[in-house]
């Protein structure tokens, strides 16, 4: 027993070699692998920002999101949301930035039977505004959840917030690859759907009733840092993980392929099966957490070039999409020419400008 008091004691300080302290991947905001800091615009279907955390709202532009320098010491960068315009939040609307925790990662918790562990919600908050804020912890479909409150008390300017949640011992809490814990930042929430604040509910609940709306004030910020859920009843310091380690998670989720600085090369290896179409492959650095279910590119076929063989440069008629094969561990990619291909020659995928990318999901 004195044995395992002492690893648990390890696992739950700050910098631990071993374990999962916190299971919020991303919670200092230092990848940003889609955006590289520029602002995405909310809209009514989940958008990505910041590795691993997305924004929604009910009614679309209400807000933006991007990764910011500005933050607390100890931090070089947080989520900065700001607010499009005064909006007049419906009763049954809501506006939101989360993150979706896989199911493997929160396993432990044991959350759904008689052993649920209680976790602690810790974060470093910053608004142009004042008062009660909000947010919720859920599980995947979003009918066992819990709201809770937090009050900033000053303008623009750095807090430290801590919420204690107790385990919910009843309710179907995903151990799989799929969404097991929802955390959701609120920013504004109609009175439909907004509930009593530190207690579990078994209904689908978006915000504590009362809390403040972000998108109501025209120009409101709210910037969220250092974000650790963890088990227990006590914050602890946040885990620091190295960049390349939280690198390697966030890719479990998106992998982006972006040109090197001097042959904009994205892929080498590929073969052409027609003279007007080849397949490359790019093995993924980590795998993913399913096949991926999309691949983002530039959106503009002269963006990419294909080597035939190494001899010519061809452009591509269309953007690269997914080959069937595509795999959790390596993606198929198809790219056709108007001609000039040989057969069963070698070729490799390369950028014809600055702005092609290829992006692969498997986001929660």
């Amino acid at each position: 027993m004195a044995i395992q008091t002492a690893i648990d004691s390890i696992n739950n300080s700050s910098g631990s070699p071993f374990g999962f302290k916190n299971r919020i991947i991303n919670g200092a905001m230092a990848i940003d692998q889609r955006n590289a800091g520029a602002s995405v615009t909310q809209t009514t279907s989940v958008v990505y920002t910041v590795d691993r955390w997305s924004c929604y709202g009910s009614a679309a532009s209400k807000f933006t999101v991007q990764r910011s320098t500005t933050a607390p010491a100890g931090f070089i960068n947080s989520l900065l949301v700001t607010s499009s315009s005064a909006y007049t939040v419906g009763a049954s609307e809501f506006f939101f930035v989360q993150q979706v925790i896989e199911g493997f990662n929160i396993a432990d918790l044991g959350w759904g039977t008689a052993n649920a562990q209680a976790v602690t919600l810790s974060f470093r908050v910053r608004s142009s505004l004042t008062g009660t804020f909000g947010g919720t912890i859920s599980n995947g479909a979003t009918d066992r959840v819990y709201p809770f409150t937090y009050t900033i008390s000053a303008a623009n300017a750095f807090e430290t917030k801590t919420i204690t949640i107790p385990g919910d011992t009843t309710g179907t809490w995903s151990t799989d690859t799929s969404g097991g814990i929802v955390v959701n930042f609120n920013m504004g929430a109609g009175a439909s759907v907004s509930g009593t604040a530190g207690a579990w509910s078994g209904s689908t609940l978006r915000a504590p009733t009362g809390a403040t709306s972000v998108v109501g004030t025209n120009g409101a910020t709210f910037y969220v840092t250092g974000v650790q859920l963890e088990k227990g009843s006590v914050a602890t310091a946040f885990d620091y993980r190295p960049y390349g380690t939280e690198l390697v998670m966030c890719q479990r989720y998106y992998y982006r392929l972006s040109p090197a600085f001097d042959s904009r090369m994205l892929a080498f290896g590929g073969q052409a099966y027609a003279p007007s179409g080849a397949i490359v492959y790019v093995p993924f650095p980590v795998t993913m957490r399913t096949r991926p279910t999309s691949l983002e590119q530039s959106g503009t076929a002269s963006d990419y070039h294909l080597f035939n063989a190494g001899t010519s440069t061809l452009t591509l008629t269309s953007v690269p999409v997914f080959a069937g094969s595509t795999t959790n561990s390596m993606g198929m990619v198809d790219c056709i020419v108007s001609t000039g291909l040989s057969a069963g020659n070698a070729t490799a995928l390369r950028t014809n400008s600055a702005n092609g990318y290829l992006g692969f999901s498997a986001e929660l």
